[in-house]
């Protein structure tokens, strides 16, 4: 979430207390539903692994081991360059013990603020074309974000790591974004 310190929006108008002021938010490839994502990566790799095992018509390649199976998912919706980026490796490498995985968060699910809640900023989820966190694993934000602002936008031809990916276009969403609603 982008927060901008002792700043004022726009208009020129700061909050009553003088605290930071959220001028805009962006989720990046961020589910609404932890059981839900889950679910999807277990469907999708069992596409990949009934897709690649089963048969062989000299096109495909045949799975011999779970590391192959792994490898194929993360090159097809994790992260689609041809070697993992050094700084995304090392980032996974140094994930921690808690919070890596998502055990520590399994039951999360979005929900919307109370009625009387204040309006939230103008707001952006983004996911890759072929990110494991599907556009169904999105759409649910629509219900919990309290914002006449929220726009959808799919990276095509990434996956989760659209960053990484394609970190030109990630940057120039982002920039437009922010050009109009912060």
């Amino acid at each position: 979430m982008k927060s901008v310190a002792n700043s004022s929006s726009k208009s020129g108008s700061q909050n009553d207390d003088d605290a930071p002021q959220c001028l805009s938010a962006i989720l990046s490839s961020a589910p609404s539903n932890v059981a839900q994502v889950e679910g999807e990566f277990v469907r999708l790799l069992n596409e990949l692994k009934n897709t690649h095992s089963n048969h062989n018509d000299g096109n495909e390649l045949l799975l011999t081991d779970n590391a192959q199976l792994e490898e194929l998912f993360r090159t097809n919706h994790q992260c689609r360059m041809e070697e993992m980026p050094p700084k995304l490796k090392e980032a996974y490498a140094n994930a921690g013990t808690v919070w890596r995985g998502t055990d520590a968060i399994k039951e999360y699910v979005a929900t919307p603020p109370e009625e009387d809640a204040s309006r939230m900023p103008s707001s952006m989820i983004m996911r890759g074309e072929f990110d494991f966190v599907s556009e169904e694993c999105i759409e649910p934000w629509k219900g919990v974000f309290n914002t006449k602002f929220l726009r959808y936008k799919t990276m095509k031809g990434c996956s989760h790591h659209g960053l990484f990916e394609d970190g030109a276009t990630y940057g120039d969403l982002i920039d437009s974004f922010c050009a109009e609603y912060d």
